[in-house]
């Protein structure tokens, strides 16, 4: 066997696997940053004032049963 084909081969298999590693780390990232836009989304929305319910007029206090 030719040392510079077993040196290439060598070569690629540390390619894939150092590819694989950064991979894995990218996704992990990538995981954490939804988790943290996820949380962030849920503070925003706990945040915000609850509308009063209607509770005279014709808008909003009779449900359409026909519907």
């Amino acid at each position: 066997m030719d040392v510079s084909l077993s040196q290439s081969i060598v070569n690629t298999a540390a390619g894939l696997a150092s590819q694989k590693t950064s991979d894995a780390v990218n996704v992990a990232v990538l995981k954490k940053a939804i988790d943290i836009q996820q949380s962030s989304a849920q503070q925003l929305l706990q945040a915000l004032p609850q509308p009063p319910l209607a509770t005279s007029g014709a808008l909003g206090t009779q449900v359409n049963t026909f519907a």
